[in-house]
Order: structure tokens, then sequence, then C-alpha cells
């Protein structure tokens, strides 16, 4: 027998969350909500959740596939659902890659994210939805440039040589979060 369901939601983006969490209840799943990685690592301490609906970009420098690592120690056998308001094959496969059980773009309702943990219906499909236009080119250097940082294990001078760029010119580029891409506006 398998234990019952608890859901665990980590975003930044407290309406959002506020919002998953009140559908997930009505719909007789328990589901709590927090705002950054560590209060996800206090929360899991307190009661291991069976699943766990992260945002791939906490905010603050926090990334949701480090924060994936650390749940699934504490609560091993936890499915994990990817969430990102920046949907792009390259994410959804290293994503998947990492451990994530499945990956969705934002804005997704309860229903997908119920079916992408496999807790109602069948499992939603893998592949991220097609963006209305192509991602912009800054969006795509961003993207690189984190995960060029994430195999230096966040360093970021060695990042900045690894990429044959300044540091100080690397920090610049990081710290602008682009826009979506596709004409939609950020979750």
């Amino acid at each position: 027998m398998s234990p019952r369901p608890d859901i665990l939601v980590v975003d930044d983006d407290a309406n959002f969350a506020r919002v998953l969490v009140r559908s997930l209840q009505r719909r007789g799943f328990p589901a709590r909500a927090v705002g950054s990685a560590a209060e996800a690592l206090a929360a899991c301490a307190v009661a291991r959740p069976t699943h766990a609906v992260l945002d791939l970009m906490l905010g603050e420098g926090e990334d949701g596939l480090r924060l994936m690592q650390a749940l699934r120690e504490r609560a091993p056998g936890m499915r994990v659902l990817l969430l990102t308001g920046y949907a792009s094959i390259a994410t959804a496969v290293e994503a998947i890659k990492r451990g994530a059980d499945d990956y969705l773009a934002k804005p997704a309702d309860a229903a997908a994210v119920l079916r992408a943990l496999g807790l109602e219906g069948e499992p939603a499909p893998l592949a991220a939805p097609e963006p209305a236009r192509p991602t912009p080119w800054n969006r795509l250097e961003w993207e690189h440039l984190q995960r060029v940082l994430a195999e230096h294990g966040g360093n970021i001078a060695a990042t900045a040589r690894a990429l044959g760029m300044h540091r100080r010119t690397l920090q610049r580029k990081l710290a602008k979060r682009p826009s979506p891409g596709g004409g939609e506006p950020p979750l």
C-alpha cells in the first residue's frame, strides 16, 4: 500500500503557489506551499512529502534542479515535477536528465499537475509545448550561461573562464532575467 499523497509546492510566485495549492486541496489532495529552497527543506524535515512541484527558477539565485536533489536525499522516492515560465526543449531535457519525473510549462492547472505526478489519469506528455514564436536570443544565451554555471558548480570565475569572458560580464548577463519569449507574460 502506497503512502497517502502529500504535495509540496515550491514557487517564489506566491499567488501562483496559493492558487495551485487551493485547487489541489479542493480535489482532495493535501498540499502546502513554500517560497524558497530553505523553506522547502525545513518543511521536508517536519513532514516528508510524497510529491513535490518545484519552480525551475526560484529567484535569489536558487535553482529548482539543485533543490530537487536535496529534497530527494531527505525523502527518497519522492516524485518531482518541475515547472517553469521559460519553457524550452533544452531545459525540459536537462530537467529529466537530472532526475525530474516530469516537466511542465507554466501556467499549469491542477489537473495537469496531478497527471504529471501520476495521481490522476494518464501521465502528462513529456514534451514541453512549442512557443508561439521562436525563443529570443537573449533567453537562449541566458539558459546557456545557467547551464554552464551549473556544470561548474555555481563557480562564476570557472564559468567565465570556460566561456572565454570576463567574470563581471558574466555576472551582469546572469543578473538580467530575459523575457520568456512567445509573447507570454512570465508566471
